[in-house]
């Protein structure tokens, strides 16, 4: 198997593992700090974290102002709107089943928008495959669905999620595909917490209960997250089509269920079981190319 073969193969299973803890991450931290509060303290390490790198490593940052409003673009909606959307939907009384089901939405979002705005093809065979792995993620939430209510506020935010990590995708893929992975991060972690620091300032107390729980937490979605996981996404969209890409993001809620019941011992259903197996089939279907 040639390196370019691993790579193929290796690097989007890397992704969709370490974006699926995600999920696990911020259900450990948010019981001790408010989510805006939470994400703005994870980005200001990662900030510093990724200019340090930058800066030893000699690496190229961006000056024309046009470079650098898009990478503000893709970080606000990527960053700001999807974590934004997701952490406070959770905080604020939705379950993750519920929220991962409207967020599930977004390879379907993705290739309709791609297609009309973007000239973007989808055979049939993927439109097949959307569909399925569609089905699959609401075969694995359906349980959780039955037992949680729905709140207005929830599916709002949830809503904004799903728009800001589409709109999110496609952008990154037009205009920022050739940013550098380090300097780049830097600018669009900054851009996110310029929008959510006022937000968060306003809606909540931006106080945190220290904890090891939060501080691992913490740790967690800072390297594995918003460094490990974000440049594999980077290094996807510069290099796939933005529906093939989203269409991985299908496997994020049955590993979340996997991880959940390895980790809190959260029962899986058959139901769920069967999901997994037909969103996998789903996803297949639209990546295989």
């Amino acid at each position: 198997m040639t390196n370019e073969q691993i790579l193929q193969r290796g690097v989007p299973a890397l992704f969709v593992m370490l974006w699926s803890t995600g999920f696990v991450g911020a259900k450990l931290g948010l019981p001790y700090a408010e989510p805006l509060t939470f994400l703005l303290t994870r980005f200001a390490i990662v900030i510093v974290l990724l200019a340090t790198v930058a800066l030893s490593l000699g690496r190229p940052w961006p000056t024309r102002p046009v470079e650098i409003w898009h990478l503000a673009i893709a970080g606000v909606l990527l960053h700001g709107g999807y974590l934004g959307g997701v952490f406070s939907a959770i905080h604020r009384g939705s379950s993750a089943g519920v929220v991962a089901l409207i967020v599930g939405m977004q390879p379907i979002l993705t290739a309709l928008i791609g297609r009309l705005f973007f000239a973007e093809r989808i055979t049939r065979e993927q439109t097949v495959g959307l569909a399925l792995g569609f089905v699959g993620v609401w075969l694995v939430v359906a349980k959780r669905l039955s037992v949680v209510g729905l709140t207005p506020a929830g599916v709002a935010l949830s809503l904004l999620a799903l728009l800001s990590i589409t709109l999110g995708t496609l952008h990154q893929k037009r205009h920022c595909s050739g940013m550098d992975l380090w300097s780049g991060s830097v600018v669009q972690f900054l851009a996110a917490s310029i929008v959510l620091l006022p937000l968060a300032a306003i809606t909540e107390s931006m106080e945190i209960a220290w904890s090891g729980r939060f501080a691992f937490a913490l740790a967690w979605l800072v390297l594995v997250l918003s460094v490990g996981a974000i440049s594999l996404l980077n290094i996807l969209i510069r290099r796939g089509a933005a529906t093939r890409v989203a269409a991985l993001f299908y496997l994020t809620p049955p590993t979340t269920a996997l991880l959940a019941y390895l980790v809190f011992d959260e029962r899986l259903t058959p139901l769920a079981i069967l999901g997994m197996g037909v969103t996998a089939v789903g996803v297949w279907l639209v990546v295989r190319r």
